[in-house]
């Protein structure tokens, strides 16, 4: 039994694990302890491995002691699945977002947890919770809303199902919302906002578990995250009590290896980079001394001993997109789809009763399940939505047109019972930004070669990349999007086919806000497919078909026009985050969402009965919210009950704000009574005194809806 393994039965016996931890960094000598810093493989080779086989195929270590057993840091990324190996390929955290469905992200959290532990990793990085102040943000596929509250809840909910199996890593920590120039872009927020906006789902998440954070690319208030003490010593350690790793975002995480240091970050991930050629120096120069390393390397050795306690030694087998894995990506995916606009009850499209239905638009027969970064999953297959439809209802009832021309795509439509036009966004549109964006002041971040191995590597890296070789291998440069709209071509088609037959169905494919004015009105129903994972289109048929009650719920408001919207950048150097974004924006303009927050259509109508409170905790500003809702329909279904509250006085006095919600299956004709906690912080104010959010005491507007704004919610008043 290594020494490391003999720290775990001890802390399983109820010895104390940061007396371990101590005892353990003791018997590392001086190279080891720097280590446990940074990566175990050289920059350039790593690089090159990247390169040539592609972008995490196998866990990334940081960290290992094999003479003492430490395991060090093995990295998988996600979060739309496992990125090693050739796992399942779930819909993207949007995608997810859209489900409102705690309970199922969980177990996506386990299946993907599952799946990085049998690839021999230990710690999943995919636990994304951004949040997205602009539509136009090219990784929005990565997030789940643009609301704090259901951020929190599941990124808590996929930490809970992760941590069964691996650690799991939050992130990017903080404010990171622009991807073209998330290397070089400021965010200014003050504290408050930072607070009340851009950081109680951190907290939320951080309180259910989570061992890593992922600092950001970006600046924020002056200082790169990676180095920031403001983000790291003062919120996450003193305000927050974090106790896990802090590690930097990839190879460009940091600029100053000392500031870092001291700043109190654990990790530069995932090579030996800045920290392997340049703490030595820093130590002599007395910029950081081996007490600050080792507070450090205490805090790396204490998370793994910790977690390994936890958990049994049993490594899964044949996990890897197994049907158990593969279902539920469909259910995931048929939960998360959702209908904006059915008119006359165009859909469900009945297979019995319909024989000839013609599939267009250029996404229809194309495997598109995100972007090529480093969410990218090597799913065994994908299910297109033609493929879907096609096995739902036969390949004689369904013509496939490309639609590159659209009046022929019309003529075909013009004599169909129904049309499905498949339109949106592709890696190319939006997505992690895949183009070079090296600027002369990053290049002296990388290592320079020094033995003949290393300076070979770094020529067979820079060659490949002379050839034009993408960072993760595919073709496409994503970035944040140029525009809201759908393409001309995409915008033509739907008017097309929707003037030659009165059924047409217009699925989007996209993560972020498309604005849809300019058509909306002309098909008779749209869906919003999302970004939707390895089983997708098998998913999309069953929504279309009726065999599934849709039941997804926008996880934001799509506006009218970019004038609801903030200011958006792609390019800038400095940005101010302010409270002003999403509905929130919309309400204070006075205006309307074409779809608001938490929207969405089902087959079956519900209707939400009188709340009634319970469990309430002045003190913890908490409580239960018992709310009876009950399917009118003939089919059983699933609600999505939001609880939204608004202040009666005061300078925010009703402005709505989301405050707890619940997914519930209800049988038809029946009536379930649903419980909800409600969170009363999202709308309170940051004390920095007393460094929290507080709530002053008074009235609160309660509304029981089925999405923000809900003219049929049902309402009452509580006092705080």
């Amino acid at each position: 039994m290594t020494m490391f393994d003999q720290a775990v039965e001890a802390i399983r016996q109820g010895s104390d694990d940061e007396a371990l931890a101590t005892q353990l960094y003791d018997e590392l000598t001086d190279d080891e302890r720097l280590n446990l810093l940074d990566g175990d493989i050289y920059y350039w080779q790593g690089r090159l491995d990247i390169v040539r086989h592609g972008y995490n195929v196998t866990p990334y270590v940081m960290g290992a002691v094999n003479r003492l057993g430490i395991p060090g840091i093995r990295f998988v990324d996600g979060p739309r699945g496992c990125v090693s190996g050739h796992g399942t390929a779930f819909p993207v955290s949007m995608a997810r977002g859209a489900t409102w469905n705690e309970t199922l992200e969980e177990r996506v959290g386990e299946a993907i947890g599952e799946e990085v532990r049998e690839q021999g990793g230990n710690l999943f990085g995919g636990v994304c919770i951004n949040l997205p102040r602009h539509p136009a943000w090219g990784r929005i596929q990565e997030t789940y809303s643009d609301q704090p509250m259901l951020l929190g809840s599941l990124g808590a909910a996929l930490t809970r199902g992760v941590r069964r199996h691996v650690m799991a890593c939050v992130k990017h920590f903080a404010c990171n919302s622009m991807e073209n120039a998330r290397f070089k872009v400021d965010v200014n927020v003050d504290e408050a906002t930072f607070h009340e906006v851009y950081g109680p789902h951190f907290k939320t998440v951080i309180d259910a578990g989570a061992d890593a954070v992922m600092t950001a690319y970006n600046a924020v208030n002056g200082e790169y995250c990676g180095q920031n003490a403001w983000l790291i010593q003062q919120t996450l350690r003193k305000d927050w009590g974090f106790s896990g790793i802090v590690a930097s975002d990839f190879v460009w995480g940091l600029r100053d290896v000392a500031k870092s240091v001291k700043a109190g970050l654990n990790i530069e991930e995932p090579f030996h980079q800045q920290r392997y050629t340049k703490l030595r120096a820093a130590l002599d120069r007395g910029d950081v001394t081996w007490e600050d390393i080792r507070e450090l390397g205490e805090r790396i050795l204490g998370t793994q001993l910790r977690f390994y306690a936890q958990r049994d030694a049993r490594k899964p087998a044949g996990t890897m997109a197994d049907a158990k894995h593969v279902a539920l990506a469909r259910e995931v995916a048929e939960q998360s789809m959702v209908l904006l606009k059915n008119d006359a009850r165009t859909l469900p499209l009945d297979p019995a009763a319909i024989s000839h239905i013609v599939v267009t638009g250029r996404l229809a027969n194309m495997a598109n399940t995100g972007d090529q970064g480093s969410s990218n999953v090597r799913a065994p297959y994908t299910v297109t939505p033609l493929e879907g439809l096609r096995a739902a209802y036969g390949d004689d009832a369904v013509d496939y047109v490309e639609g590159r021309d659209r009046e022929e795509a019309a003529r075909h439509a013009r004599h169909a019972d129904a049309a499905i036009v498949v339109v949106g966004y592709t890696a190319n549109d939006e997505g992690e930004y895949l183009k070079s964006v090296v600027s002369p002041d990053m290049l002296p971040l990388l290592p320079e070669p020094a033995t003949q191995e290393q300076r070979a590597a770094k020529q067979a890296c820079q060659a490949y990349m002379k050839e034009g070789v993408s960072t993760f291998g595919g073709d496409a440069e994503g970035g944040d999007r140029a525009s809201l709209h759908l393409s001309s071509e995409d915008v033509d088609l739907i008017h097309a086919v929707a003037q030659a037959n009165p059924r047409t169905v217009v699925v989007v494919v996209a993560a972020g806000a498309v604005l849809m004015g300019e058509w909306a009105d002309e098909p008779a129903a749209v869906v919003m497919g999302w970004y939707s994972g390895m089983e997708g289109g098998h998913a999309l048929a069953d929504i279309i078909a009726g065999k599934v009650d849709p039941s997804g719920r926008l996880p934001y408001a799509i506006a009218r026009s970019e004038s609801d919207l903030p200011p958006f950048d792609r390019d800038a150097t400095s940005v101010r985050y302010t409270r002003w974004y999403g509905q929130r924006l919309i309400q204070h303009r006075g205006s309307q969402a074409l779809f608001p927050l938490g929207y969405g259509l089902s087959y079956q109508s519900y209707a939400i009965g009188e709340p009634a409170i319970a469990d309430l905790d002045v003190g913890r500003r908490t409580a239960i919210l018992h709310v009876p809702v009950t399917n009118e329909g003939d089919h059983a279904g699933r609600h999505v009950v939001q609880i939204y509250g608004s202040l009666q006085e005061g300078e925010r006095a009703g402005e709505r704000e989301l405050l707890g919600f619940a997914s519930a299956s209800i049988p038809a004709q029946e009536t379930v009574d649903v419980a909800i906690s409600l969170d009363f912080s999202a709308l309170g104010r940051w004390n920095a005194r007393e460094r929290k959010v507080a709530l002053e005491t008074g009235k609160i507007r309660i509304e029981a809806s089925s999405f923000w704004g809900d003219p049929d919610a049902s309402t009452m008043e509580v006092e705080l």
